[in-house]
């Protein structure tokens, strides 16, 4: 994927919520509480994202244990970084061309 192709909401949210280590259902409830609800993923939808992310080596699995369950948990990469920061970007040129029509 280009790094200057739009990502699209979830996956946005989900690197997000990878810049420390966290597992599926606490990315699903950190997207949920930084959206106040507004984006609830279902475990498909973050699972087959998170699946396509690791092909991109922009997330990778930091653990598989936790206690005494398996849980893996995944961390942003930095090639990750670099396409959450090129969307970033892009997301405030948008922004500063929308402000430019309201002036």
């Amino acid at each position: 994927m280009d790094k200057h192709q739009p990502l699209t909401e979830s996956v946005f949210y989900i690197l997000l919520a990878v810049r420390k280590p966290n597992h599926g259902y606490g990315i699903i409830q950190e997207v949920k509480e930084l959206t106040k609800g507004r984006i609830s993923m279902g475990a498909g939808t973050l699972y087959g994202a998170i699946q396509t992310l690791e092909n991109k080596n922009w997330i990778r699995v930091y653990s598989e244990e936790t206690e005494s369950r398996k849980k893996k948990e995944y961390i942003i990469t930095e090639e990750g970084k670099s396409a959450f920061m090129a969307e970033t970007e892009r997301l405030c040129e948008l922004l500063e061309h929308a402000k430019m029509i309201n002036e």
